[in-house]
């Protein structure tokens, strides 16, 4: 179990603003990820260390987004203002999942600019809808070369800042997170209050802790 990204959704501003307030708060430049053609959505992202990466996405005005709960999700994230959408888990198998949720992993997709494709399955982001402080869980199916962790980051995700319930989280996820998760810390705050990721820290080379 791998705490693989941490989503980002565009504010009114667009995604081209949004990333590149984002690079200036971590003094790094994000890239051009690509479009997701299942869900109506493209993103720039950011590598970091220990496979791991930061997301920034958009919802378009396609066909696509209408339809596909992640491009909803997106969408209501962006039209509150923007901000933190959530976190991922990456897992070898994703079977046992789909079992526990009793229904069938979605199959992902993202189109890079130079026309390559990666591919992968997901499953939870209903969960995420209605509960946002839930991760959802993917698993990569595209060979490692093409994957997010095959690119080279300096910046380290530290600790995650989640508004919500612990046992809720451990139950969903089916561990113990008195010690963090995959060596990342998980502080929790507001138990009562609205749920979701609020923030995550980083550690950026020159700069020291950064929280977002």
């Amino acid at each position: 179990m791998h705490v693989d990204h941490l989503t980002f959704a565009a504010g009114p501003e667009g995604l081209e603003s949004t990333v590149d307030r984002l690079g200036a708060a971590l003094g790094a430049k994000f890239i051009n990820g690509g479009f997701h053609p299942r869900f109506g959505t493209r993103n720039n992202l950011l590598p970091l260390t220990d496979g791991r990466y930061v997301e920034v996405v958009e919802v378009l005005d396609h066909p696509a987004a209408e339809k596909a709960v992640y491009g909803q999700v997106v969408r209501a994230r962006s039209e509150m203002g923007g901000g933190w959408l959530g976190w991922v888990i990456s897992v070898d198998d994703i079977a046992p999942y789909e079992q526990r949720l009793e229904r069938q992993a979605v199959p992902g997709s993202r189109h890079f600019p130079d026309g390559r494709l990666l591919e992968w399955e997901q499953i939870g982001v209903r969960g995420l809808m209605s509960d946002p402080q839930l991760p959802y869980f993917l698993t990569w199916k595209s060979s490692p070369d093409l994957l997010p962790s095959a690119l080279e980051g300096s910046i380290t995700l530290k600790s995650m800042h989640i508004a919500g319930n612990r046992p809720r989280i451990e139950d969903w996820l089916n561990v113990d997170l008195e010690d963090g998760l995959d060596g990342v810390d998980i502080e929790f705050t507001s138990p009562n209050g609205t749920p979701g990721l609020n923030a995550a820290v980083f550690e950026v080379p020159g700069k020291g802790e950064v929280r977002i």
